[in-house]
């Protein structure tokens, strides 16, 4: 569905025409450029779009079906930018992804919103209370897009450095170890380090391409002024991925030190039964002995037996306690 069309004519809003082309021929005449955006759209609605402004078949086909990685593709008559918006659900710590296509002509902008992790009204409005800056026209639109997506990237990022500073907490406790189960935990905050991963990573290539074309040559529809602001936000996504793979690494020490303790306890477990377990031999040997049934057996005429025995097997469990207890065994 449409959600929003205006034409923008010198950073001010002008409401946009029912009829797209319309629209676009206004914006044209006046020097603008119009904004549609679009969420979820059925494929009745987006071909009416796709014809109106030209748009290739093979971007269309991807703003259908979604579930695409974040990259940037050059047609003849558009740009064709896929953005990955995350949205930290603090109740459940959890992170999910949008996705966000933008389509940048010469005199257009048609966002595509899947999910509802896409800051796009509110960049909107953020535009279209700076006019200086929405003047600049379609390039003006990329940039905030890019950099209000990838500025949420930094603020989920924090996010998670707090939570697995919660789970490191956890996991090193002075009891060590944390709960049974601190170690789905660990995997449930890996997948979601993987999910941002998958967010963030792929979109290094598109804004440098954005910020320096370099040997693929000047990238059309966007202005050459706006490149020291996409190397901004560059800058930016380069340390969201940084931040990113700090996380991975230490989720993944964590992991290792969980199980390294679950192993230690384990084996001091083991060595506690082990140590309870030859304290209750001594005395099952020495009356399995006496159980037999010889007929030449002295100790069994001696009045005294019974007791000594009794006190036999009290003196040895005690050494073996105090043996045991000294080597850390109990």
């Amino acid at each position: 569905m449409i959600v929003d069309c205006a034409i923008y004519r010198d950073g001010q809003r002008a409401e946009g025409h029912e009829d797209l082309s319309d629209a676009l021929a206004d914006a044209r005449a006046a020097g603008g450029f119009v904004w549609i955006g679009l969420h979820r759209p059925s494929e009745a609605e987006f071909d009416r779009v796709a014809q109106e402004f030209g748009l290739h078949p093979l971007a269309v086909e991807d703003a259908l079906k979604a579930h695409q990685r974040p990259k940037l593709e050059t047609y003849e008559d558009s740009l064709f930018l896929v953005l990955k918006p995350v949205v930290y659900e603090p109740r459940s710590d959890t992170v999910s992804s949008g996705e966000v296509m933008i389509f940048l002509g010469d005199s257009f902008v048609v966002t595509v919103r899947h999910g509802e992790g896409a800051p796009l009204q509110a960049v909107r409005h953020r535009l279209e209370r700076e006019p200086d800056l929405l003047a600049e026209g379609p390039t003006a639109v990329l940039y905030a897009i890019a950099d209000a997506t990838v500025d949420h990237y930094l603020e989920v990022a924090a996010e998670l450095q707090n939570d697995l500073e919660e789970l490191e907490t956890e996991v090193f406790l002075p009891e060590g170890g944390g709960s049974r189960h601190t170690a789905s935990r660990i995997y449930a905050y890996k997948r979601q380090v993987l999910e941002f991963r998958r967010a963030t990573g792929p979109l290094t290539l598109p804004l440098n391409r954005l910020a320096d074309p370099g040997p693929f040559g000047t990238v059309p529809f966007v202005d050459d002024k706006a490149r020291p602001f996409f190397r901004d936000v560059h800058d930016h996504v380069t340390r969201v991925n940084e931040s990113v793979e700090a996380l991975d690494r230490l989720v993944s020490d964590i992991l290792s030190a969980h199980l390294a303790q679950m192993t230690v306890r384990q084996n001091d477990d083991m060595r506690k039964i082990s140590g309870w377990a030859a304290m209750a031999a001594v005395p099952t040997m020495i009356t399995g002995i006496y159980g037999m049934n010889f007929a030449h057996m002295p100790e069994l005429h001696w009045e005294w037996s019974y007791p000594a025995l009794i006190v036999l097997m009290a003196v040895l469990e005690v050494l073996l306690y105090r043996l045991f207890k000294r080597r850390g065994w109990l």
